[in-house]
């Protein structure tokens, strides 16, 4: 066999040699599409199902949520692990898939599945969504707003915390090969309502009410039209609240006399700031940033 190779290859030069130019060529080719990375990523294929739930305890939480969610999602083909963490207001399930397995099939299949969980979860419990397709690798830049030299008194933590959740994380999630981009610092503006207890016992009111007049009267609501040839009259109520003087003027009910009452007889409404666990501080003073997390497996996007 190897006596026919080798007279073969003497009678045939040509043939053998665009052979070695072709495998030269492919080598050479291959070595260009090669990653080498410093800490190369061995991340397995996963994808993580995140509940938040600040209302519950451990044990709630890993009643309602956490198992609900790895009923629904343990039969799915090619999973290898299937693992949960339950804490606090935090639910976070780890589905493992083969690695041959295509991410967002995987993803796709999850979803699927995840209404079927919703089902079986009390509704308004839990805020249940996937975790961007990213890894603990995927922290490829950070930054922060810095405000021009005599203007650091011009904006407040609030403010600049807004400008990076609407602004700047909006404009670079457009970046290909950005999976998500984690916001640091500052304060996340909220609407607070402050309940007088003694105006609402005194009113015969309780939080329920307030909570179902703010669902209520917090939406637009469209309907039909009239049609008046040539022209067509479209109904449309607008209800979406936009200003701090909007909810204090929401109906909760009317008493016995037909008094409206509203939000601002039994409570102050005024601008306040999510609960936060931690600071961003650059050289002793607050700062607000931002960490951009890299798609999975698209590096060159990014570099």
């Amino acid at each position: 066999m190897i006596e026919r190779i080798i007279h073969f290859s003497i009678k045939n030069k040509f043939i053998v040699g665009l052979f070695v130019l072709a495998l030269i060529g492919w080598g050479t080719y291959s070595l260009t599409r090669l990653p080498i990375d410093a800490i190369p990523d061995i991340t397995n294929n996963q994808v993580q199902v995140i509940s938040l739930a600040p209302s519950l305890a451990v044990q709630e939480v890993e009643s309602f949520i956490t198992a609900p969610i790895e009923v629904a999602v343990v039969n799915i083909p090619d999973i290898i692990e299937l693992r949960s963490i339950s804490r606090l207001g935090l639910s976070v399930v780890t589905v493992v898939f083969k690695d041959d397995v295509d991410v967002y099939w995987a993803r796709q299949q999850l979803s699927e599945r995840l209404k079927e969980a919703e089902d079986n979860i009390p509704p308004g419990l839990a805020k249940i969504e996937l975790a961007p397709i990213s890894t603990g690798l995927g922290e490829i830049y950070q930054y922060r707003l810095a405000v021009d030299p005599g203007l650091e008194n011009r904006y407040t933590p609030t403010e600049l915390r807004t400008i990076q959740d609407w602004i700047v994380r909006r404009e670079m999630l457009g970046t290909p090969g950005v999976a998500d981009i984690n916001s640091y610092g500052g304060f996340v503006r909220q609407y607070e309502i402050a309940v007088n207890p003694d105006r609402l016992r005194g009113m015969n009111l309780t939080l329920t009410d307030i909570f179902d007049a703010l669902e209520r009267n917090n939406e637009n609501t469209g309907s039909a039209y009239i049609d008046k040839k040539p022209t067509a009259y479209f109904i449309r109520g607008i209800g979406l609240v936009k200003t701090l003087e909007d909810i204090e003027n929401i109906v909760i009910r009317t008493n016995e006399s037909g008094i409206p009452l509203l939000i601002r007889d039994v409570a102050k409404v005024q601008y306040g700031s999510a609960t936060r666990y931690g600071a961003f501080v650059v050289d002793t003073a607050e700062a607000v940033g931002g960490v951009v997390m890299m798609l999975k497996g698209d590096r060159k996007s990014v570099v």
